[in-house]
């Protein structure tokens, strides 16, 4: 796809994972030691049942950037690991997001998936409600392999993701905030009935209903670093063109039938009921949690009012805003250099919270 368009129809034929690539098989949210030198793919299960394809890249050594050569000082393996989410269309096969992992590994671990509906993953999009299962389980993946310290990075609606999952997904342990009740979908559905026995109708269930492992607390699915790049602050945004196509791809019948064939991305076919928390709504909560906010000037999606109104919801001391002059939107338009950047942001947390330098 572009750079310039993320949902860009003609340009969206881009391969999943062949099968020998997809050789992973589906985990029960255990054991395995972290593996070394080597990609794993894995099929994760989320708490609502959906099957999201996942793979995992061990730390790759520091990082060298600049033309002077400058090497930039990498992390141990083991401690750290990096969640990367992508945007809507997106998938982790796709060019982008494979080139965002490989700059990632120089700072650590890095964990990459596709959402539902998305790539080989199974279920249909939400367009951000549910996905925050999603994210979670990719995260308990990582410290189930050994990350004491996770950070997540989510592009566009992977940026919305991000912030909603550090809201959801407290370090203190606590499930939910303000009440928030995700929309079900059919599959949630099934998956609550198999465990209660009750048909819930077709009512949304709080994010509690639905806790996955019992022996796996929801206190390991937090984030300790949040990046947001390109992300909405606020939903049905149609300020732009961009914005107005995506809306009549996810909102109307052929339109979704566009997505499934062109994009290959299945959009679920009922509204949100009800309309989960805004990703501006959620930034208050995340504090201490550092958050990071980039946006770029030239962003044909969501205009600037959407960074600084959603950096400016954060705590003032846990939060950073970066306008990125020229950059366009999401993994699409994101060169090496930010990507550095980001990374660097990223290992000067790891190292505020060991208590080195900032």
């Amino acid at each position: 796809m572009s750079d310039e368009a993320e949902c860009e129809f003609a340009r969206s034929s881009a391969p999943g994972a062949s099968g020998a690539a997809a050789r992973g098989t589906e985990r029960e949210h255990r054991g395995g030691g972290r593996p070394v030198g080597e990609t794993l793919r894995e099929t994760l299960r989320t708490a609502d049942g959906v099957r999201i394809e996942a793979a995992y890249d061990p730390y790759a050594g520091p990082a060298v950037t600049g033309d002077d050569g400058t090497a930039v000082r990498g992390l141990p393996q083991g401690p750290c690991a990096i969640v990367v989410a992508h945007g809507f269309s997106g998938s982790l096969d796709r060019p982008a997001l494979r080139r965002a992992a490989r700059v990632f590994t120089q700072y650590g671990a890095v964990i990459t998936f596709s959402f539902r509906g998305h790539g080989n993953s199974g279920g249909h999009s939400t367009v951000g409600d549910r996905e925050v299962l999603d994210l979670a389980e990719a995260v308990s993946w990582a410290r189930s392999l050994g990350h004491e310290r996770v950070a997540t990075v989510g592009f566009s609606m992977g940026g919305s993701v991000v912030v909603r999952h550090g809201a959801l997904h407290r370090r203190d342990g606590r499930e939910g905030y303000l009440g928030e009740r995700p929309g079900s979908d059919a599959q949630h559905t099934e998956a609550h009935e198999r465990r209660t026995g009750a048909h819930p109708g077709t009512a949304a269930q709080p994010l509690e209903d639905f806790p996955g492992d019992a022996t796996q607390p929801y206190a390991r699915t937090h984030s300790d670093a949040v990046v947001a790049v390109s992300a909405p602050a606020r939903w049905y945004y149609r300020g732009t063109a961009p914005m107005r196509r995506v809306h009549w791809v996810i909102q109307r019948p052929v339109g979704r039938l566009v997505s499934r064939y062109g994009l290959r991305t299945r959009i679920h076919p009922h509204d949100w009921d009800p309309v989960p928390l805004s990703p501006v709504g959620a930034a208050p909560a995340l504090a201490p949690t550092p958050l990071l906010v980039v946006h770029g000037d030239q962003d044909p999606y969501f205009p600037l009012d959407h960074p600084q109104s959603l950096a400016g919801a954060g705590h003032p001391a846990s939060t950073d805003l970066w306008i990125v002059p020229g950059f366009g939107h999401a993994e699409n338009a994101a060169g090496p250099g930010l990507l550095h950047r980001i990374g660097q942001w990223v290992d000067a947390r790891w190292e505020r919270a060991a208590g080195g330098p900032a």
